[in-house]
Parts: structure tokens; C-alpha cells; sequence
């Protein structure tokens, strides 16, 4: 049986493929209610770890618990040996993540509206941000896998809700407009794609994000304006009162609809009440900044003002379960007027998408753009100076369940070279990666054949300049799922240095 996955921040969602449908699947809680959605929650009690809906009621309970513990894989520092704190405990963010996604898989089997024969295997197509990391993308994936999930591809969420569009929104589509732009505001993360579709053949021509940036963030700042209409400050609280407060808040939020006037958010013992209004401009300069990471996708106008959503755009689609808040499309449609269109299902499009991916019969493909780039820093001149190689830059494409790859040639000059990758987003003017970089791996390649013997350390040998050397052959191969592998070979001697990148 097929699916699409969407981990998400706060609410993990999933999509069946059903005979040309791809329905979202129903998860029955311990008592006994039916949620679209898992919560993304894991706690701790004296039995140990507990996830999803156990998670969420041990936390109202008070237990030591994290949520939207997704947002610790968007550090680019993260690794498979990061750690998280729950209590006084230290946790692998990998084991956790694993955990959590057999839980998803055992809800599906035993607890959800998938009917399910045996040990029919849970084959999947699964979401992962658009701007995330190699490593967060190589952690997703393994622990899907050693969750028991068989991972058909990975799928960056922006380019799915563009299928969920062209499959519910087809008719929008024609030759004068043959693109959407996608806005997917999640529990924890911002991404923005604009993605041209021709019938059900896709192709995302550019992208921006915000890792982190999502509806956690609005949750903190409701907390801090009810903090400061109780004249009570932060600091005053345990880890236990501000847990408790936020979780409220998330409650509250979710639950303002348009018309709403006040809110009521109880800090202590004490109900405390504020008007929409004061929430909403303090929550502005957040979907603001949403606008200012969507502005690159958007076109100048004549007279310098602000950007427009482009003519050959169908509209900006509206997803993500954040951005069922309704300051979200209230700014988004006095920025854009009637070219804005919600999904009619918001926390679960992307979730739909990937199950429309799923489904071999639906004949539709995606070709993406790598969202952040790949470079080297390299040695020259006897190690006295560094240079910086872009590899691949961010809008080199590749496509989902296929590998690309990218060869480099040339003559040894040195003994041995230094290779220190990073993932970036952006180059100044100088081609010098700047903003947010993030190491990607190391390797130190003899090119003296001398060197190439199993017992040699070469963290201390010096690079000295060599008459001409061996033909280097580099090569960096873009897997199915958007994670880059290296090869360096030295063609004469066949001595080969890999890594996984990231």
C-alpha cells in the first residue's frame, strides 16, 4: 500500500492513494477520537519515551515532553550524533526521530482508516522542507527506513502541494498561465516555490525559505503579549509554567477564527483578556517576513513599489497548517488581492501531493532546483592560500527518483589536496559563500602515490607543489533523494577517497 508522509512540525499527516484518490488518513487517539494527524510529540515519564498522542497527554499532564522537535533537524550543525535534553536525559535526535516514525507506521497498521492486510510493507513518498540541509535530508531518510517505511523517493514539500494544486486546480492552469506560486507556511518552517506545471509534468524554477519560521513562532509571541498584559515577566517562570503557556497559546491561536475580537489566555490561575487587535500587530512583522523571503520570487514593478505576483501565475497557493491563522491570509490578500487561494486542506496538501507522487498510475513528475548550493575550499599555491569552488549552486536542477551527476578533471599539482565541502545558499561578489553555511564533509586525497598506503596519516603531512602529477578524476553524484555523494579517484592508480556528504 502507497502513501505520502508529511513529518511535519507539529502534525504529522498522511495520504493514502486509493484508485486515483488520495484520501487523508484518520488516526484513532487512545480515546478513542479520530484526528487527521499525529501530534509531533514526544515526552518522557518514568516508564520512558513516549510519542504522539500518549506524548501529548503526558504533556498535558505535566511530564517533561518537546514539541516540534522537527525544528532541531534544521541546524546545520545537526549531525546523527546531535543529542536532545528531555529531563535530565540526553536522547540521539536519529533514535528519537526513528521512534517517533514507527509510531506513525504502527498507527497506520493498527489504529487509522488504512485497511491493511499482514505485513503488507508501507511504501511512501516523503516530505522534507526545500531548503533543508544534506544532513537533515540523510537523517529523515534513514530513519524512515529503519522505522520500517519503505521510502519510494523524497520529496521537498512545496513541490508537492504544487501537485495537489494541478490535481485539484487544473482548470486555473492554461497557456497564459502556466505557473503557481506555492506558500507553505508550517508549524515550524517557510518555504515558497514557484513551480511552472505543463499538464502533469512540473518543474520548480526557483525557491526561497526560512527554516525557522513557522507557527511555533506565533505561539511565543502570543505567549509574550499575554505575559505583559499580566505585568508578569518571563523569566519568572519555571520550564514547566512556560511548557504549560505555550501549549495553551497554540490552543488559543488555533482557535481564532475571522471574526474573532478577544482572547483569553489564562498566565497562572489567572484568565487574562486582550483584544485580537494587540496580538495581531505583534504578530505582523512575522508573516511580514514571510512576504520579504517570498519577494525574490515576485516581479519589480515599473514605478520601484512594491513586487507583484507574476503575470503568467495562476495565484499564490496557501498552504501549511500555519497558516490557517487568520492574520496569514488577511495580510496575504491586502498584499495581493483575489490571486490568493487557500487549499481547502491546509496541514494536509503537502501530505496529499506526496501521495499523488506515490501513484505511478498519476503520471506526474517534478524537476527541482537544489535550493542550496555545494562547494569546496581547496589549496593552492603550497597550501599558502584557499579558494572556493562552487560545485553545484543553488539553482542546479535534479529530479526525484533519479541521480545526477557532476564530473571534475585535472591534472594533481600538489601532493595531496584538502577538500572542506559546505552547503551554502548564496556567493557575494566574489564567489565567496556568505550567510548561512553549513560544513558538508572533509577529505584529504593523496595525489603522491607514495602517500596512498593504508598506514600514511596524512593530517600531517604538508602540501608541497609537484611537477605534474596524476589525472584526478571528482565525482559528485546527486541521489534520488537530493543528498550528494563524492568520489575522488586518482585515474592512474585507481586510489579512490569517498564521503557522504552532509
Amino acid at each position: 500500500m502507497k502513501f505520502g508522509v508529511d513529518f511535519g512540525t507539529t502534525r504529522t499527516t498522511v495520504a493514502l492513494v486509493d484508485r486515483g484518490n488520495y484520501p487523508l488518513i484518520s488516526f484513532i487517539s487512545p480515546d478513542g477520537d479520530a484526528f487527521d494527524h499525529v501530534p509531533s510529540v514526544v515526552a518522557l515519564d518514568d516508564k520512558g519515551l513516549l510519542f504522539g498522542f500518549e506524548a501529548h497527554e503526558a504533556a498535558l499532564g505535566g511530564s517533561e515532553h518537546i514539541r516540534s522537535f522537527k525544528r532541531l533537524l534544521s541546524d546545520p550543525d545537526v549531525t546523527p550524533r546531535t543529542t536532545l535534553r528531555l529531563g535530565n536525559r540526553d536522547f540521539l535526535i536519529i533514535d528519537v526521530l526513528t521512534r517517533f516514525l514507527e509510531y506513525v507506521a504502527g498507527m497506520v497498521r493498527e489504529n487509522s482508516s488504512a485497511v491493511i492486510e499482514g505485513d503488507e510493507p508501507l511504501e511512501a513518498v516523503i516530505g522534507i522542507p526545500a531548503h533543508a540541509w544534506s544532513a537533515q535530508r540523510f537523517m529523515t531518510l534513514e530513519a524512515f527506513k529503519a522505522a520500517g517505511w519503505h521510502v519510494i523517493e523524497m520529496m521537498n514539500e512545496p513541490s508537492a502541494a504544487g501537485f495537489e494544486y494541478t490535481h485539484r486546480h487544473a482548470s486555473s492552469l492554461n497557456a497564459k498561465r502556466t505557473r503557481v506560486l506555492v506558500y507553505d507556511l508550517g508549524g515550524g518552517t517557510f518555504d515558497a516555490s514557484l513551480v511552472e506545471a505543463v499538464g502533469r509534468d512540473h518543474a520548480v524554477l526557483d525557491s526561497a525559505g526560512d527554516n525557522l519560521l513557522g507557527g511555533d513562532d506565533f505561539d511565543m509571541v502570543l505567549a509574550q503579549v499575554a505575559l505583559r498584559n499580566a505585568n508578569v515577566m518571563p523569566a519568572s517562570l519555571s520550564d514547566m509554567e512556560w511548557q504549560a503557556l505555550i501549549e495553551e497559546c497554540r490552543v488559543v491561536k488555533e482557535s481564532l477564527n475571522p471574526n474573532s475580537r478577544n482572547v483569553v489566555v489564562t498566565v497562572g490561575d489567572t484568565p487574562i483578556s486582550f483584544s485580537v487587535k494587540d496580538y495581531y500587530e505583534a504578530a505582523t512583522p512575522l508573516v511580514e517576513h514571510t512576504l520579504e523571503v517570498l519577494n525574490s520570487l515576485l516581479s519589480p514593478t515599473e514605478n520601484g513599489g512594491e513586487r507583484v505576483i507574476p503575470e503568467d501565475v495562476a495565484g499564490l497557493y496557501v498552504v501549511g497548517g500555519a497558516s490557517e491563522f487568520p492574520l496569514v491570509s488577511r495580510v496575504l490578500r491586502r498584499r495581493f488581492g483575489r490571486r490568493v487561494h487557500r487549499s481547502t486542506h491546509n496541514a494536509g496538501s503537502t501530505a496529499i501531493g506526496l501521495a499523488i507522487a506515490a501513484d505511478e498510475q498519476a503520471g506526474y513528475t517534478v524537476s527541482e532546483c537544489l535550493a542550496r548550493g555545494l562547494g569546496v575550499f581547496r589549496e593552492y599555491d603550497s597550501g599558502a592560500s584557499l579558494s572556493f569552488d562552487p560545485l553545484l549552486t543553488p539553482d542546479d536542477r535534479w529530479t526525484p527518483g533519479e541521480d545526477t551527476l557532476v564530473v571534475r578533471r585535472y591534472m594533481a599539482a600538489h601532493n595531496v589536496g584538502y577538500y572542506r565541502f559546505v552547503e551554502y545558499r548564496s556567493v557575494d561578489e566574489q564567489g565567496v559563500p556568505r550567510g548561512q553555511v553549513s560544513p558538508a564533509g572533509e577529505i584529504i586525497m593523496p595525489f603522491d602515490p607514495v602517500l596512498q598506503g593504508e598506514d600514511v596519516d596524512l593530517k600531517h603531512v604538508s602540501v608541497e607543489r609537484t611537477d605534474i602529477g596524476h589525472l584526478i578524476e571528482e565525482r559528485y553524484r546527486v541521489d534520488e533523494n537530493g543528498i550528494v555523494d563524492v568520489e575522488i579517484v586518482d585515474t592512474e592508480t585507481g586510489y579512490t577517497r569517498s564521503a557522504h556528504l552532509g
